[in-house]
């Protein structure tokens, strides 16, 4: 959320924001509301002082001139209730019209209205090249056993999946190794939950417009589809100790989509599924722009360099403004070379948000003047599984249909090869 007065001050902008990343957002509908907003609290105000001096007189008067106070506090009283009511319904549309307003995108976020539009800023690796008719991961997996997609669908019905045996191992071990990996930069592991309040996903943004995509239960809740919600959360209404900078979560949970919209998309194995579990990296920082690009980068760099530990061909594209979010300033996605597409499919994001995210959750902290501020926020994948397999399956697949484990994934699998004898 950004500040009212920031929005006032710079609306030009934010509109320029908004259409940038082609959102609608009612700027001047919210002043309007604005305005109304002041008036009437100013009303209030106003109101509340005529009945502080009215008690008063009414405390020093007798007989007939007290009845006629007492009476004329009562219209006062009635007025008073009628602005309360008037100023609550103002306050919900201008709460709605704000949650509407888009964080406005850094100044190197390319124009652009879908992910076809995204910078490609980096290639690592080349594509895999066969001396065979490489298959896909749904062909591979069913043959090996390790992947049961047709009772999958027929249990946990569309994009429905079971992993067995091997499949299992093989998941297994690159969470073990993300754990590792991540846990060596300096971030914090934490399993967080996955069914989380309203509150949660009003403060983390994907709420009011990305509930489509939500799974909510009977009670009202919600299950989440990343980490970030409940992690972001944990320090929701809390003041932090500035020294504490940057908190640098590694959150794993179990996650949740609809995929609303985006059916006959990838509709095929393991691509776009409804329940996964990913690995997710969250850090707050100091209101500082430079430390939020810097830990932007970082952040994106240690995926990156977990994608090299698996030696699969990836780029790193720079989303343009139509892929972003409503509270990103800036996103980087990272790409797997998949033989059986041949197209790179994202794996990762890596977001920072300013103070969107921490504003609407209400964390703060008191800098070095002691004034009191919001702080930055950040979040990028680690690394979600299923999904992963898909590359590591494609890439590594031989000619007598087996999977060769990567070698840095050996030592948690237990075996070099998937499938055969060897």
């Amino acid at each position: 959320m950004l500040d009212i007065h920031f929005i006032r001050e710079n609306s030009d902008l934010v509109k320029a924001g908004a259409v940038k990343k082609h959102i609608d957002s009612d700027i001047k509908g919210l002043l309007a509301i604005d305005d109304e907003r002041k008036r009437l609290r100013q009303e209030l105000e106003a109101k509340r002082a005529e009945q502080n001096r009215r008690s008063s007189e009414i405390q020093l008067a007798k007989g007939a001139e007290r009845e006629k106070l007492i009476e004329a506090m009562q219209h006062l009283k009635n007025g008073m209730t009628e602005s309360e009511e008037k100023l609550k319904q103002v306050m919900g549309e201008w709460q709605r019209l704000m949650l509407t307003v888009p964080n406005i995108p850094d100044m190197s976020v390319p124009d652009g209205t879908s992910d076809s539009d995204n910078l490609e800023v980096k290639k690592w690796g080349e594509q895999t090249i066969f001396s065979f008719a490489p298959q896909g991961h749904v062909e591979l997996m069913t043959e090996l056993g390790i992947a049961d997609f047709e009772r999958g669908a027929k249990v946990a019905g569309f994009r429905g999946y079971f992993l067995k045996g091997d499949g299992v191992l093989l998941a297994n071990a690159v969470w073990q190794l993300a754990l590792k990996h991540f846990s060596t930069k300096g971030l914090l592991p934490m399993s967080v939950p996955s069914l989380v309040r309203r509150e949660a996903f009003l403060g983390t943004g994907y709420l009011p417009q990305g509930e489509e995509d939500l799974y909510k239960t009977q009670d009202g809740d919600y299950l989440a589809g990343t980490g970030e919600v409940a992690t972001m959360s944990y320090h929701m209404n809390e003041t932090l100790d500035m020294n504490t900078f940057p908190v640098q979560f590694l959150a794993f949970s179990p996650c949740f989509r609809r995929e609303a919209g985006a059916h006959g998309k990838d509709v095929r194995g393991l691509i776009r599924v409804h329940e996964f579990f990913k690995w997710e990296q969250v850090v707050l920082c100091k209101a500082e722009h430079g430390e939020s690009v810097r830990l932007h980068d970082w952040l994106n760099r240690n995926t990156e360099e977990f994608i090299e530990l698996l030696n699969i061909p990836y780029r790193t594209v720079v989303n343009c403004g139509g892929d972003l979010g409503l509270g990103q300033v800036k996103k980087y996605d990272i790409e797997l070379w998949v033989p059986g597409e041949q197209t790179y499919r994202e794996i990762s994001s890596a977001s920072y948000f300013h103070d969107f995210q921490t504003r609407r959750l209400n964390i703060r902290y008191r800098d070095v003047e002691g004034n009191m501020r919001f702080p930055h926020s950040l979040n990028s994948t680690a690394i979600p599984t299923p999904r992963i397999l898909v590359s590591i399956i494609e890439n590594y697949q031989q000619a007598d249909g087996t999977i060769k484990v990567p070698e840095v994934l050996v030592p948690y699998v237990g075996k070099a090869v998937i499938g055969g004898t060897r």
